[in-house]
């Protein structure tokens, strides 16, 4: 069966129990909920507040509703398809459109990771040249430049990936559209493919992660130097919350697309993916909102507001 006969796809449930679906979409639904609204809390937080509109929290704010746009290309099918009794379908251009969206938004995503890290050693290591050099129209720029790179590596490798022809069986041993296992589906040689998507990992993953190395690296020596306690401490503590995103982020992803073909398993796929999809988007918000001192007075501001609107309403 070639490709012009592979019409649909059909992917393989977490479990043939029902109660343990149910268990699962219910939990997977709580982790989407709260990510929606820690993730828009951050958007709206930073929009509202004017002493928030730097370029630091422009990133953050940016990396907040990929965030959303992110989680919302897998979570609602895969609750879907936890909920159904039989296989969930989809057809071949739903999950083409899926595989797009969902490299497009990630390699956008960690690309962005390191601009963040850029815009971390610029206001640290050159805080006297920050606002020239972070201007509006540079931070502007680099967003666009991370969504262009993330659009065209994405559209290439998907074009690349479904001319291929699928054949024999059609079953997704995972709950959204992956490429590693979308490969295995194919019927012919996929060493090209294989090496397309290695090239794309490295330049969305080996590449920008040397890039915060990097910047790290020199934003560690000239925090040391500052003499104040007290500067130190806030610097680190700005740093650590990027850090900790970066690590997670970026350990998930190469554990997937950094690896040999031979050895990647779908089940150990299935766990590590769960953590990228929908963890990862719940706990930016909230290693940011906890870390940053100007965040978490801005939310706590605005609940203010809200409760003494509230209370006034009800008087």
């Amino acid at each position: 069966m070639g490709y012009g006969n592979q019409t649909e796809f059909h992917f393989r449930p977490f479990s043939s129990l029902p109660e343990t679906q149910l268990v699962i979409f219910l939990f997977f639904l709580f982790l989407y909920i709260l990510s929606l609204l820690g993730n828009v809390t951050v958007v709206l937080i930073v929009y509202v507040n004017h002493p928030l509109h730097t370029p630091m929290y422009f990133f953050l704010a940016i990396l907040a509703a990929l965030e959303i746009c992110y989680s919302s290309v897998i979570a609602p099918m895969a609750l879907v398809n936890l909920l159904s009794q039989k296989n969930a379908i989809i057809s071949l251009s739903g999950c083409g459109t899926q595989m797009f969206f969902f490299v497009f938004l990630g390699g956008a995503d960690c690309v962005l990771l390191a601009i963040m890290a850029y815009d971390r050693y610029v206001a640290i290591c050159h805080p006297l040249h920050y606002v020239l050099i972070m201007s509006k129209k540079v931070c502007t720029g680099l967003v666009a430049a991370s969504l262009l790179l993330g659009f065209m590596l994405s559209l290439q490798l998907t074009i690349l990936i479904f001319r291929l022809p699928f054949c024999g069986g059609n079953e997704i041993n995972h709950f959204f559209c992956d490429i590693p296992v979308i490969l295995k589906l194919a019927c012919s040689d996929t060493h090209v493919h294989q090496t397309a998507l290695f090239i794309v990992s490295v330049i969305v993953l080996t590449i920008p992660f040397l890039l915060i190395c990097i910047s790290y690296t020199f934003i560690v020596v000239s925090i040391l130097h500052i003499s104040s306690a007290e500067g130190r401490q806030r610097a680190f503590s700005t740093c650590s919350s990027h850090l900790m995103v970066v690590l997670l982020q970026y350990g998930c992803c190469s554990f997937i697309y950094l690896r040999p073909s031979s050895s990647y398993s779908p089940e150990e796929g299935r766990i590590v993916s769960v953590v990228y999809t929908f963890v990862t988007p719940l706990l930016n918000p909230l290693i940011y909102s906890m870390r940053n001192k100007e965040l978490k007075e801005a939310l706590i501001r605005a609940m203010k507001r809200k409760v003494l609107s509230h209370n006034k309403d009800s008087i």
